[in-house]
């Protein structure tokens, strides 16, 4: 079947936003209004296990306080803590303090050139999403998508395929029309289950784990000069990866399966 559409998840794909970026924004908000809970770098790992930033403060205090943490005044403490840290992010963002990684630009660039559809598929909120395009590719680069699904569109997040499911709605394609960009096991899982093939991109705090059944895992999507590598459809590769060698991957996979 023909590729049509590209849909793309954001932190840890399309730049490296986790460790010096949420979780010094988690910690931030978390001492301005007086509570003792820090995340360091190896903590702040494992609870990414937990996708979405209010599920995530949810299962840590059920993890330290399970009876405090049951009682709805929690939820408003949740969502308080976390609109304040999505504004510390914003912040940071906006500096310049994050880049996309390596590839990232060209490769979107060229697909919409070529009359590619684009999606984004993620848990981070609309606003997150919005500040780190303007921030690393001008104020126009969220026209670069024909649709964003983020935040709280779907109410199961990754790995459930809610969210993957809502954008091929939206982008008027089928699964098979379509190749998702992850960095994660959750992510590779949401977008398995709504039937995409999945290029893999493992960020830092991902780089450890293995991606059964991605169509490529790769240290990074590469540049002219200084090329990803890593395996694809079952076999070692390196080079630049844009959107013709997409296409020899899904021929590839079509033909061995």
């Amino acid at each position: 079947m023909t590729i049509k559409a590209f849909i793309f998840d954001v932190d840890g794909t399309l730049a490296e936003t986790e460790r010096n970026g949420h979780r010094v924004a988690f910690n931030r908000a978390f001492s301005e209004s007086g509570l003792d809970w820090h995340w360091d770098p190896n903590l702040y790992g494992e609870l990414l296990a937990v996708t979405g930033g209010k599920e995530r403060m949810r299962h840590y205090w059920r993890t330290i306080d399970p009876m405090a943490a049951e009682p709805t005044c929690a939820e408003e403490l949740f969502r308080r803590l976390h609109r304040r840290k999505n504004e510390i992010y914003s912040e940071m963002v906006a500096s310049g303090s994050i880049e996309l990684r390596a590839g990232v630009r060209r490769l979107l660039r060229e697909a919409r050139e070529r009359g590619y559809l684009l999606g984004i598929a993620t848990t981070t909120t609309l606003e997150n999403v919005e500040v780190l395009l303007r921030s690393t590719m001008g104020t126009m680069a969220t026209s670069l998508f024909q649709c964003i699904g983020a935040g709280a569109v779907v109410v199961d997040k990754k790995p459930a395929p809610d969210i993957y499911e809502w954008v091929l709605r939206r982008l008027g394609v089928q699964a098979e029309e379509c190749v998702a960009f992850e960095d994660s096991l959750p992510g590779l899982h949401s977008a398995r289950q709504a039937g995409l093939e999945t290029v893999i991109t493992p960020s830092e705090y991902s780089c450890n784990s293995a991606f059964p059944h991605a169509l490529a895992v790769l240290d990074g999507l590469g540049e002219p000069g200084s090329p990803a590598s890593g395996m694809a459809v079952g076999k070692s590769w390196s080079g630049v990866v844009g959107v013709d060698q997409i296409l020899q991957w899904i021929e590839a996979r079509e033909t061995t399966s």
